[in-house]
Parts: C-alpha cells; structure tokens; sequence
C-alpha cells in the first residue's frame, strides 16, 4: 500500500489580530506566535495593554498597530504601514468589536446610535479590513480570514439586537466574501458564546457559569478554546471556506 502524503500545516508567516490588546484577541496572537508566526496585535485604545501583549508574545519581531475598524483613514493607514514592512499577509483575525447591552424586549432603549455604532464595529468594521488588506491577503502564503463572530446570531439572543443582527450580518459576510476571494484566500466565522471575558460591560462570571450549567457540555468557554479554532481554520482546515464553526459548548443546540 503505497504512503498517504499528509500536507504540511499551513502556518502563517504574518498575522493581523484586531482586538489583539485583550480576551480573545490576546489568545489568538499568542497561539499563533508560538506556531512561529509573527504577530502584528491591532487595537483602537489602551496601547498600554497592546504593547504589554507584544511583550509577551513568543518568538520575535512583533508589533502593535492602532486600528479604528469604524474609521476609513484608519484602516487604509494600517494596511499602508503592513504593507511597507511585509509585503504580504497571511492571516486576517478580525476579532476587534464593542457592544452596548440593551434588554431584547426595550425596543426604545435601543436608539439608533447604539444601532449604528454596533454595525459599524461588528460588521462594517470587518468587512473595511477585508477590503483594505485584499492585496497583501492575494500575495500570502494560503491566506485566511477569520472572523469573530457570536452564536448569538444563530440564537437570537445576545447583548442587543443591534449586535445579534450585526454578527448575523456577518456571518452572512463570511460567507459571501469565501466565493469572492476564491481561491486564493479562505474565510471563515469562528462563532463563540459567553467567552470568560470582559468584553460584556458589568456581565460577571457568576451569570456565565449560571448559564453554561445548561448548555450540553457544561463548562464557560474560554479565550484560548476560541483560539484553538481560529488556528484551526487557518492551519489545518485548507480544504474548506465559508463555513461559521460554533464555539459555544453546545449552546446553538
């Protein structure tokens, strides 16, 4: 019986994480940079934090990078300063996002500002870096995008509607823009709920265990277990694209 040829891991030489400062960002850089990848951690505020990731990172020659996902210049800067230092891109995590916490039944609680503000992070945002790293996504080595995304759009419960809707949109996104940027970059949604982060305003771990002791397999979903799927996506899952991946401990069930 002749040898199965097992293809090598599609390791990404450089990854763009936006959000990459905190939560699920922060593990998804530092899963990737001990794969050997370098890491450029993109965040809108607190460099401090971002700096602090760099730091800790493994390997060498990482760097941080101020992007606001919700603003033009911003994003079209960003792609100016990767493009100048590398050339080309490998892997796209679009993890960078915001919610405003608005009960689902207070429809006049949520106002059309927190409405925009939620589509223009969590959708529009994602969809600007795609737009703007296209190029150097084209020219890298089987290229990526990874979004996060939220089972709250396959739920319908979540944060707020305006959010709910907007990762909906996205997902919806993932899809669309896999058959645009075939073949030579893959897109995926990575589709997490109730991640042991901050990224909630005033929603306490007490409130995720609460609700985690119903879903089928009975644990809160951590940064890391987040990160495992994205690297999954990028590394090992080169024969698929446009598919979203619950990471939600059995909660879309």
């Amino acid at each position: 019986m002749p040898l199965i040829e097992v293809p090598e891991l599609a390791v990404p030489k450089v990854a763009l994480v936006t959000g990459g400062n905190s939560g699920i960002g922060r593990a998804i850089a530092a899963r990737l940079a001990r794969m050997g990848t370098t890491i450029v951690v993109g965040y809108n505020s607190r460099p401090e934090m971002a700096a602090d990731v760099v730091q800790s990172l493994q390997g060498s020659g990482h760097s941080a990078l101020r992007i606001a996902i919700d603003d033009s210049a911003s994003v079209t800067e960003a792609a100016v300063a990767v493009g100048e230092k590398f050339g080309s891109l490998d892997a796209l995590i679009n993890c960078g996002g915001a919610t405003t916490p608005v009960a689902a039944n207070d429809l006049d609680a949520l106002t059309n500002d927190i409405f925009d503000r939620a589509v223009a992070i969590n959708l529009r945002g994602p969809f600007a870096m795609v737009r703007a790293f296209r190029p150097m996504l084209e020219q890298g080595n089987n290229a990526a995008v990874v979004n996060i995304s939220s089972i709250a759009a396959r739920t319908g419960v979540g944060s707020s509607l305006a959010y709910i809707a907007a990762k909906g949109g996205l997902d919806a996104l993932t899809i669309a823009l896999a058959k645009v940027l075939a073949p030579k970059v893959r897109v995926f949604s990575v589709s997490p709920a109730g991640v042991d982060t901050d990224f909630v305003p005033h929603r306490t771990r007490d409130q995720l265990q609460k609700v985690a002791e119903r879903l089928p397999l009975a644990r809160i979903t951590a940064p890391d277990d987040v990160a495992r799927a994205v690297t999954a996506c990028i590394v090992n899952l080169t024969s698929s694209t446009g598919i979203v991946i619950p990471v939600d401990e059995g909660r879309h069930l």
